[in-house]
């Protein structure tokens, strides 16, 4: 089959850091039911490379004393991530190529688990980032969207399911489009009073207007809307679906979770591109320049004054937790966490903007204000 995540091994690893670092992925991946070179792509040291626009991909790179690799430059081009790994600190410079050098490096001392933890993040494949938002109307699905979510959960995504989502006294719809905000995912099921909901015809609007990807899961009886011919489908065979109780089979769960993987690559690899695009169109119309994709996604910028600068794209729903992260990881670098505020709760907002005012190793950067603020920007 296809491979739905793309994973590369570049550089002069040796065999044992080969052999450990696949098996931690093997046994990492393993937990969503799924495999190394099967539905995760291993590719080792290929001698040229193009990754696919529709499929989450990142590298690790192992210094050594070879430093021709022509293949970094059309990754680099492309926003995939790479991962420098090093023997030691003080050897950056004479094991790690000169394109690779201004990204923070891994140290290999540090454990092959860090490295691969660090490479199946930049994926998308660490429990935490696996998010499913399940739209259907109750009258019509609600004995398959239980299922769904009790299958889905079993293979450790974390679903949204409006009937256990929501804690009881709050907003529900404002926490509704918070949820959907930090998706990766909208699972339709799309049966046939889908659109004459109006929540649901909604909730299936701002989940293309976010770049959400859409997988329908479509009824036997359901005729395909035009408005859903960009998402990704899942039909259902009439004998799939049992008409009284309105369960459906072990089968088509299998298969809709399968198509879920996929389509969640799909997701995650466009929408970070979409960010990556984004945000080298702004700094480029301030006449500054992207340089390079790295360790925790992190995305290297020149500022036209020479400044250099890393910034932390968050796809999704960004949190004290992602400044944290941002400050520790570039302790003596100027650092930005950039989000999309779309959508997201008016007390979450306030909360960011509350704990920007009190930390200034890392600052918030709006999407949307991205060439306004860095054009202007003091550490």
């Amino acid at each position: 089959m296809t491979a739905l995540y793309e994973l590369l091994v570049l550089g002069s690893p040796s065999q044992k850091q080969l052999a450990d670092i696949e098996e931690i992925i093997e046994r990492s991946v393993a937990m969503f039911n799924l495999h190394l070179g099967n539905e995760i792509g291993w590719i080792v040291c290929p001698d040229s490379f193009i990754p696919k626009k529709q499929v989450s991909t990142a590298a690790i790179f192992f210094g050594g004393d070879n430093h021709d690799f022509p293949i970094l430059n059309n990754l680099m081009s492309r926003g995939i991530p790479v991962l420098p790994v090093v023997s030691e600190i003080s050897k950056v410079e004479t094991e790690i190529p000169l394109i690779l050098r201004p990204l923070n490096c891994l140290v290999y001392t540090t454990g092959p688990q860090r490295i691969a933890s660090a490479l199946l993040e930049c994926v998308g494949l660490l429990p935490k980032q696996r998010r499913v938002f399940v739209s259907y109307r109750r009258e019509e699905a609600r004995e398959a969207a239980l299922q769904l979510f009790d299958t889905l959960s079993s293979r450790l995504f974390d679903v949204f399911l409006d009937t256990h989502g929501i804690q009881p006294a709050e907003d529900f719809q404002t926490m509704l489009w918070h949820r959907l905000c930090d998706s990766d995912v909208l699972l339709m099921l799309d049966t046939p009073g889908y659109f004459d909901s109006r929540w649901t015809s909604a909730e299936f609007g701002r989940a293309l207007a976010k770049g959400i990807c859409v997988l329908r899961v479509g009824w036997p009886d359901c005729t395909p809307s035009s408005r859903t011919a960009t998402a990704s489908r899942a039909e259902l065979l009439p004998e799939e679906v049992d008409p009284k109780s309105g369960r459906i089979t072990t089968e088509a769960l299998e298969r809709i979770c399968l198509q879920i993987e996929e389509v969640r690559s799909q997701s995650h690899a466009v929408r970070f591109v979409n960010l990556v695009s984004n945000l080298r169109n702004a700094i480029e119309t301030i006449g500054g320049e992207v340089t390079g994709v790295g360790i925790n996604k992190s995305i290297y910028l020149q500022l036209p004054d020479g400044k250099r600068l890393i910034v932390y794209p968050v796809i999704g729903v960004p949190t004290s937790t992602t400044l944290h992260d941002a400050s520790i990881f570039s302790p003596h670098q100027l650092a930005a966490v950039v989000y999309d505020h779309i959508g997201l709760h008016p007390k979450w907002l306030n909360h960011l903007d509350w704990l920007g005012q009190h930390i200034h190793s890392a600052r918030w950067v709006k999407a949307s204000e991205a060439s306004w603020i860095f054009a202007d920007w003091e550490g």
